[in-house]
């Protein structure tokens, strides 16, 4: 018997497969909702209240229906994707959650939390090198809030004094709000192992229209 199944899985993202929990968003993302279920997604809300729906900052009043904007994978009918713009959120944080129902009207939900940056300006947020401190190895990453653009990146590493040892130049086109991960090795621009210690370093990036934003934090070599 399938009555003590737990329904569907639900994966949630805003913009792309990369958000994480608490991540920076932009005030109009596309939420991404992937569903999988051994029986069947229930898509048709064929029950009072059997809908698949998002509900944002637990407003239920004015849950948002998604049925139709399922779409099963190809030739499968227990998995697939839901799509769907949000718009004109306010800046801040907020929670959403999603509620699923396979056809047996099994039910499950999961949440979200995420920030919503101002579009206007644009900002970097969780600036971090991973893993830091670091032997042989780190990569830099960063949050922004202008999905769908190309951004040339710059890292400078500067010693406590203020000298630049290594510049590391990218671009990249990025449709969510999270970077590709940027790898450095510890050497220097001359492909030298630099001492161990505290080091600082800048992270600036562009945009096509020249808009820039810049952070600075400190990174340690073991």
């Amino acid at each position: 018997s399938y009555s003590d199944k737990e329904g569907p899985q639900i994966e949630l993202y805003l913009n792309d497969e990369s958000f994480v929990y608490n991540g920076v968003t932009n005030q109009n993302p596309v939420l991404i909702v992937k569903l999988r279920d051994e029986l069947g997604i229930n898509t048709t809300g064929n029950g009072i209240g059997h809908d698949l729906v998002a509900i944002l900052d637990n407003n239920t009043e004015s849950q948002i229906v998604l049925n139709d904007h399922y779409e099963a994978v190809q030739d499968s009918f227990n998995q697939g994707t839901v799509r769907y713009q949000l718009s004109d959120l306010e800046t801040g944080s907020h929670k959403l959650k999603v509620r699923a129902w396979d056809i047996l009207n099994n039910v499950s939900e999961k949440e979200l939390e995420f920030v919503v940056a101002n579009d206007e300006k644009f900002e970097l947020d969780h600036v971090l090198n991973y893993p830091n401190p670091f032997t042989t190895k780190t990569a830099f990453y960063f949050e922004h809030n202008h999905p769908n653009e190309t951004m040339d990146v710059l890292v400078q590493i500067f010693t406590i004094s203020g000298h630049v040892v290594k510049t590391i130049s990218t671009s990249m086109y990025m449709t969510g709000t999270r970077s590709e991960p940027i790898y450095w090795d510890g050497r220097d621009d001359f492909g030298d192992k630099l001492g161990r210690g505290t080091y600082i370093y800048r992270l600036k990036v562009r945009l096509s229209d020249g808009t820039k934003a810049e952070k600075i934090e400190k990174i340690v070599i073991l």
